[in-house]
């Protein structure tokens, strides 16, 4: 698993900071184990995210789940990279959602992002002004006073809300200067649809129509490693959410498609450096 790496980490229900880099090293295509949205500020920048490349301007609003391949590229002559950054704990919006299923579901935005685009724009006019809500909340998160943390979260939960109603009302629309290898994003859809079958690089291939050293070569070239490690990444990822059900072990092993389970036990411990057993244990 040597050509991605998790990146970042979240102890807490959310995080909150403004960023600003003058000095733009390379960055690594990586994953997090959490949402993530930014509000971009500034800076001449391209964001991948699962193949799909989007050239960002201002008041852009980047939206990352958890488990997605991403990566900024800073292009030639980039000016200083500045941007608003939201880490999300995905259990904290399931925790609001088991609370009223059917009005709560505060992580609808990140849903929409994969099936519609991961990055979208607001214009000015709009109902509610994100960048102001952003910064309150920035500011709020690393303040202090009576309260501060209530406060902080009733603010982060007010933000989640008016992204979803501008989501419902229209008024964020999804960037259509998104490149793609269609042939690619026809593979990264059936992989993810078809977790538990058999998908090798031969089936996957034919499915496309397309040679798999093709295959193989532009799939690393979009998504930043080879297409096996891809697989087995996302097998995994689905395996660690499904251990926080009651499920046999061995049943979610097979149901993620690894097809015994001491190869399932050992990968597992590669990606997240614990058993699963340690894993439903420790959450």
């Amino acid at each position: 698993m040597s050509d991605y790496e998790k990146k970042g980490y979240l102890a807490s229900d959310f995080r909150v900071f403004r960023l600003k880099d003058p000095t733009l090293q390379p960055i690594a295509f990586h994953y997090h184990d959490f949402h993530k949205i930014i509000l971009f500020l500034s800076g001449n920048v391209d964001y991948v995210i699962e193949g799909k490349t989007y050239h960002l301007t201002a008041r852009d609003i980047v939206f990352v789940s958890a488990g997605e391949i991403h990566r900024p590229v800073f292009l030639p002559g980039s000016a200083d990279y500045e941007r608003i950054v939201i880490y999300v704990s995905p259990a904290f919006l399931e925790r609001w959602q088991r609370q009223d299923p059917e009005h709560t579901d505060l992580g609808h935005c990140f849903l929409q992002a994969r099936e519609t685009a991961s990055v979208m724009h607001q214009a000015p006019g709009t109902s509610h002004d994100l960048l102001f809500h952003m910064d309150k909340l920035e500011k709020a998160a690393h303040g202090e006073g009576f309260a501060n943390g209530l406060y902080t979260e009733l603010l982060f939960i007010e933000f989640m809300i008016l992204v979803n109603r501008l989501l419902e009302g229209h008024e964020l629309a999804g960037l259509e200067n998104a490149t793609y290898d269609p042939k690619i994003q026809e593979v990264l859809a059936y992989v993810n649809q078809h977790l538990a079958d058999e998908l090798s690089i031969d089936a996957l291939a034919a499915h496309t129509y397309t040679s798999k050293f093709y295959l193989m070569r532009k799939f690393k070239a979009d998504t930043g490693y080879a297409l096996h490690q891809y697989i087995r990444s996302k097998r995994l990822l689905l395996a660690r959410d499904m251990l926080r059900s009651d499920l046999p072990i061995a049943q979610i092993a097979s149901e993620v498609g690894f097809a015994d389970y001491s190869t399932f036990s050992r990968a597992f411990k590669e990606m997240f450096k614990c058993s699963p057993r340690e894993y439903r244990n420790t959450h």
